[in-house]
């Protein structure tokens, strides 16, 4: 179950990836070489018309290589107009983007699917969805449908806000609800309960489980997406500078974690899906040597300053990256076996 569901993560990810660099090319006029799945040696290999298509022995990773790049081999020789460094500025960035924003639309479409087929914790209201027994709530009479309308005087809209607040205010003392029920509203006061372990006050409510439409689980998978790439981004540069420590993962632990979402069914798998997808998007678009967001750098340089980095010392840089990327992989693989042996 585990290499099967690493194996269609990674095939997913890879294909749709370089998908996005392979169709763009060719929309813009570069030959497209070689699409390949995997790393090291080819399995199979077939040529349709100038691209040949191959699977290689390692399958964690993939690539296309592009006329104009350096990488041609013997015999691969095209016409000045279909090489990647004669296109213009914007012409090769379309091109280098395309794979990070085909992977990051995925993430989309899968959280879409995800809101319309599975649904979600309502967290952007305070409708009630379940009473929890024994508690506050429940021997107040709140029932699931209600709606939490404010905390000790101050309006609360949104799940989050409601329980910061009652968090609060239930340290302190005793807490006056106002809850709409069936559109009259009912004030309830006293004192809340705590939590065994940890002291939190409790009220003893859930959140409500909705599915939306397709319009409306398209805008929300957007709106979801921005929020958890901000998220991501914001993680990644607390840890590159060294603000706080985050939980770095690899190829092993990507199938460790592919293995326990498809165990728990399809819903969890395509959650895991849609994530890394997103992740593996905006990494690549980062601006480190040898990614995506290393290249379009250069480029962006270029536009500005009018003039192009010189190729051979670009090269060089981006060897020097994917060196080190490689280092880091290997690493943080070393770390992954070490948590999964003990």
């Amino acid at each position: 179950m585990t290499f099967f569901a690493f194996l269609l993560v990674i095939a997913v990810c890879v294909l749709v990836h370089e998908f996005g660099h392979f169709a763009s090319a060719r929309l813009i006029g570069v030959r497209v070489h070689e699409f390949a799945f995997g790393m090291g040696p080819a399995l199979l290999s077939v040529k349709r018309g100038v691209t040949r298509w191959s699977v290689r022995v390692f399958p964690v990773g993939g690539f296309v290589r592009l006329a104009g790049m350096g990488e041609e081999q013997e015999g691969e020789d095209c016409a000045e107009e279909e090489s990647f460094s004669h296109k213009r500025p914007w012409e090769r960035c379309v091109i280098l983007a395309s794979g990070a924003g085909l992977n990051i639309l995925l993430a989309v479409a899968l959280t879409a699917v995800l809101l319309m087929g599975h649904g979600v914790l309502d967290m952007e209201s305070t409708v009630v969805g379940g009473v929890m027994p024994g508690y506050p709530a429940a021997t107040w009479g709140v029932v699931s449908g209600d709606r939490v309308l404010s905390v000790n005087g101050q309006t609360v809209t949104t799940w989050e806000s409601m329980a910061r607040r009652i968090r609060e205010e239930g340290t302190r003392g005793p807490v006056t609800l106002e809850v709409e029920h069936r559109g009259v509203t009912k004030v309830f006061s006293g004192v809340l309960s705590r939590d065994a372990e940890k002291g939190t006050p409790l009220f003893g409510v859930r959140p409500r489980w909705i599915t939306y439409g397709f319009g409306e689980a398209l805008w929300h998978s957007f709106s979801y997406t921005w929020q958890m790439s901000r998220e991501i981004l914001s993680g990644m540069l607390s840890w590159i500078f060294a603000r706080r420590d985050m939980d770095v993962t690899g190829p092993v632990g990507i199938a460790s974690l592919a293995g326990e979402a498809a165990r728990q069914g399809l819903w969890s798998f395509l959650s895991f899906l849609a994530v890394i997808n997103l992740h593996l998007g905006l990494l690549n678009l980062f601006p480190f040597p040898a990614l995506d967001g290393g290249r379009l750098f250069f480029i962006f340089g270029e536009m500005l300053t009018g003039r192009r980095f010189p190729e051979r010392w670009e090269q060089y840089i981006h060897l020097g990256g994917f060196a080190v990327l490689i280092g880091l992989i290997v690493m943080i693989t070393w770390q992954d076996l070490l948590k999964l042996l003990g």
